[in-house]
C-alpha cells in the first residue's frame, strides 16, 4: 500500500501531447518533434505527456534529447499497461513483470530518477472506460510498489471507470483520470464531475476527436463568428468546462502547437458558450 501524497502542481493548463511531435510523419521526424518540444516549453507548458509504446521507446529518447536537463516546471507523465508490436499495433501489457519493465524502461530513456506520474492504462477500447479484469487492485499495487520506494512521486489511470477509480484510491491516491472526452463526446460527464469534486486532475484524451476528427456544424458556425478555429474553440470550450481539466491536444507542427497554445486564452461569450453546451 502507498502512503499518502500531496497533490502534484500542475503550472500550465494548456498543454502539448508529446507523442504526436514524435509520431509526426515527416521526412525528419526526430529533428521535427525536437522542435515543437523545445518551441513548447518556451511559453511555460511543463506537462510531458508520454508513453513508451508511443514510439515506441523513441519518443521517450526524443523527449530526453529534446528537453534534458529538464526545468523544475517540467512534468513527465508516462503512461504504463500496454505495448506496441512490430505492425503498431497496441497490445496490454499489464503483468506486474510488464508493468515494471514499462516503469524502469521510463525512467532509463528519459534520464529521470523519479517519474513524476504514472498513469495505469486499463484494459479497454479507445471510446470507453471498461477495464476487463474483475479488479484493477493487483495492477495498481505493482506502480505503487516503486511508489514506496521513491521512483514515482504520483499515480494516475487511463480509461477507467468510476468503479475502478474507486477500487483503485483504496489501495492508492490518484491524482489525474485521462479519458476519452471532449465536446462531441461526453459520456464521461460523470467523471469528470467526480474528479473536479475530489481535486482530481481530469485529462481528455482525443479532445479534437482523435482519429476521427471532430465534426460539428455548430462548432464551425461558432468558430466562423468569433474569427478562431473550430480546434481552438473545441479546446477553449474544454479548458472552461472545469477547473480539472488538463489538455493534451497532439501536434506535429510548432505552427498546430502555437494554435493550441493560443486556445487557453480567448474566452467565448456566453452566448457561444450555450450553443457548444447544447452540442
Amino acid at each position: 500500500m502507498a502512503g499518502p501524497c500531496p497533490a502534484p502542481e500542475w503550472p500550465v493548463r494548456a498543454l502539448n501531447e508529446v507523442r504526436a511531435g514524435a509520431d509526426t510523419a515527416c521526412q525528419n521526424p526526430g529533428a521535427a518533434a525536437i522542435e515543437v518540444l523545445r518551441t513548447a516549453v518556451e511559453p511555460g507548458v511543463g506537462h510531458i505527456d508520454t508513453a513508451d509504446a508511443y514510439g515506441p521507446y523513441v519518443t521517450n529518447e526524443i523527449i530526453r534529447e529534446a528537453l534534458f536537463p529538464y526545468g523544475d516546471h517540467l512534468h513527465s507523465v508516462t503512461k504504463v499497461g500496454m505495448l506496441r508490436d512490430e505492425r503498431g499495433s497496441r497490445l496490454p501489457a499489464n503483468s506486474p513483470e510488464a508493468l515494471r519493465g514499462q516503469i524502469i524502461d521510463s525512467l532509463r530513456r528519459l534520464g529521470l530518477d523519479v517519474l513524476d506520474v504514472v498513469n495505469l492504462r486499463t484494459v479497454g477500447g479507445a471510446d470507453d472506460r471498461v477495464a476487463v479484469p474483475d479488479t484493477l487492485v493487483p495492477q495498481f499495487e505493482t506502480p505503487a510498489e516503486p511508489q514506496q520506494k521513491g521512483l514515482i512521486r504520483h499515480l494516475g489511470l487511463s480509461t477507467v471507470s468510476l468503479d475502478r477509480l474507486a477500487e483503485a484510491q483504496r489501495t492508492a491516491p490518484v491524482v489525474c483520470v485521462q479519458n476519452f472526452y471532449n465536446i462531441a463526446n461526453r459520456r464521461d460527464e460523470a467523471m469528470l464531475t467526480a474528479t473536479a469534486e475530489q481535486v482530481i486532475a481530469y485529462v481528455p484524451y482525443f479532445p479534437l476527436g482523435g482519429f476521427s476528427p471532430l465534426q460539428s456544424k455548430v462548432l464551425e458556425s461558432v468558430a466562423r463568428r468569433l474569427g478562431a478555429t473550430p480546434t481552438a474553440v473545441a479546446q477553449s470550450w474544454l479548458l472552461r468546462r472545469s477547473p480539472n481539466v488538463l489538455l493534451i491536444p497532439g501536434t506535429p507542427s510548432v505552427a498546430h502547437l502555437r494554435e493550441n497554445i493560443a486556445a487557453a486564452a480567448p474566452t467565448p461569450p456566453p452566448d457561444a458558450v450555450a450553443e457548444l453546451d447544447a452540442i
